[in-house]
């Protein structure tokens, strides 16, 4: 009844659904899917390794350092709550549709192709664009922590080696190294996880602790106040709207907490990636929304600790803004966790980008396997039971992009991709209470329709807060993405025949069988 409700029209691309029978579908044979892989508890490392890196230990500096003093600490909470209302949307949506595609595949049953495909473009920007960002992050703290330990980089590639921009060797091993590690399947991505996020979060935990040890109650003053108003001409593309709509600044006042809490919420970003996991997760209607939701509240605390400590070391208007935390520590006469955060933020960084990696090839596992990409990037390798043919191309558009492309100034874009779908995963909560009453689900969002509503207009909040450039970035990607929809996806979706989702042929060969 509901696949008939919800697939009624298949001939337009503005109202053709995928019905909910066949996104939930489990794929039983090596010919047409992923093995099971994930426990419950490996989901909860899944999520706190993609997002914790090394914003935990920079992040909460430079915010109280230049846009909200103190009230950076509200920042973190002000994101951190708006990350949970939209993680109890994705936990419900996800427990009903266990699905590789995540908010794609939601969208996709619950609007249609058309909003779909705009969804799932936005997720593509989202972990491509954040996984390129933070491979470049990587080689600068590994730079930085190389010179910090006292090994000397050779004459011949000090020029090639930690670098904002222009090609960087640093960012092009990590992106190879985890592309491969991706590439060989689930299994060996989830070992050397565990391992390095059980690592950083003892940096964590000794960053937290020896802060708390140096606190000074009297950093903690009042708000400052807000700077005085922007040049309407000078800087208008880099004033966020509701900055530009007011005629303030976004630096201090309550404007530089909430700007600052649009820029955090970069840090929170990747808890939806769990959902992603879901067609290799055990029992993953009720493990999935468990991952999610307590492997964002471990980080919103560990965040939170951090915060606390980093503007209860150093008076904000004193951070250095190329090493608050740890020019904070030397300050604090404590230089040996100088290398305690450069050790911990390059493991950071390792997990953020691994998991970033799977999350990505798993939405475009499923947009190819319904046809709106090649269908070829849907093929499962029957040795290693991975997408590895779709794996080696996102990391080689990984590359091209990190290093290339100046993307450390383009990381606000990720927020934006992420809201975006974030907003789609929350109407879509509100419209599947209404049209599936009785679609079976796991979980189901608390207070019900007022946590949805919470949901979008916090997400629309931050949004407003991000600057004006970025929208105009977003909306060009937006656009040409709708250009390639009606190029490519509009004809290649297997719906645009009338049929269901044919099966996913393997790589090499039709050969043996895996346990579910």
């Amino acid at each position: 009844m509901i696949g008939r409700a919800v697939s009624e029209d298949r001939s337009s691309s503005i109202t053709r659904r995928l019905p909910p029978n066949e996104a939930t579908e489990r794929w039983t044979g090596a010919r047409h899917g992923m093995a099971t892989t994930y426990r419950p508890r490996d989901l909860i490392v899944l999520g706190v390794g993609v997002m914790i890196g090394a914003g935990v230990f920079s992040l909460a500096g430079r915010q109280a350092a230049t846009m909200a003093g103190p009230g950076v600490i509200l920042s973190f909470m002000i994101a951190g709550i708006t990350s949970l209302l939209v993680a109890f949307c994705i936990a419900e949506l996800s427990s009903a549709m266990p699905a590789s595609g995540s908010a794609y595949t939601f969208t996709y049953v619950i609007f249609g192709e058309v909003w779909a495909w705009i969804v799932g473009w936005a997720l593509v920007l989202e972990l491509i664009l954040a996984a390129a960002v933070v491979s470049r992050a990587w080689s600068l703290y590994a730079a930085q922590m190389l010179a910090d330990f006292g090994v000397p980089i050779p004459g011949a590639l000090s020029g090639v080696v930690g670098r904002a921009e222009g090609f960087d060797l640093f960012t092009l091993f990590i992106l190879v190294l985890l592309t491969a590690v991706v590439a060989l399947g689930a299994r060996v991505g989830l070992r050397a996880l565990w391992i390095i996020v059980v690592a950083k979060l003892l940096a964590i935990g000794a960053v937290i602790v020896v802060g708390a040890l140096h606190f000074d109650q009297g950093n903690l003053g009042a708000i400052p106040a807000p700077s005085a108003p922007v040049p309407a001409a000078s800087e208008t593309l880099r004033s966020s709207v509701l900055g530009l709509l007011f005629g303030q600044t976004d630096a201090f006042g309550w404007f530089g907490i909430f700007a600052a809490s649009a820029t955090i919420a970069f840090a929170y970003i990747g808890f939806d990636v769990v959902a992603t996991a879901a067609e290799e997760a055990e029992d993953a209607p009720r493990a999935i929304p468990r991952g999610i939701i307590r492997s964002l509240v471990i980080t919103t605390v560990l965040y939170i600790g951090v915060a606390v400590a980093m503007v209860g070391m150093t008076s904000y208007d004193e951070i250095d803004l190329g090493a608050p935390l740890a020019s904070a520590f030397r300050q604090a006469g404590v230089g040996f966790m100088v290398h305690v955060i450069n050790v911990g933020a390059v493991l950071g960084l390792t997990t953020v980008v691994l998991v970033l990696l799977v999350g990505l090839t798993r939405v475009v596992f499923a947009m190819a396997r319904d046809g709106l990409f090649p269908r070829s990037l849907a093929k499962v390798n029957r040795a290693y039971h991975s997408p590895t043919r779709a794996t080696l191309v996102i990391g080689a558009v990984a590359i091209l992009l990190a290093e290339f492309v100046p993307v450390l100034t383009l990381e606000p874009l990720v927020v934006m991709g992420a809201l975006t779908a974030f907003i789609a995963s929350a109407a879509g909560v509100l419209r599947m209470r209404r049209t599936m009453p009785g679609l079976p689900r796991g979980f189901r969002a608390p207070l019900s329709p007022y946590v949805p509503v919470a949901t979008i207009l916090a997400c629309l909040w931050l949004m407003v807060n991000l600057q004006v450039v970025t929208w105009l970035y977003f909306a060009a990607w937006m656009v040409f993405g709708l250009l390639v929809y009606l190029l490519y996806g509009r004809r290649g979706s297997v719906l645009a025949s009338g049929g269901g989702r044919p099966p996913v042929e393997p790589e090499y060969g039709n050969r043996g069988r895996h346990r579910r």
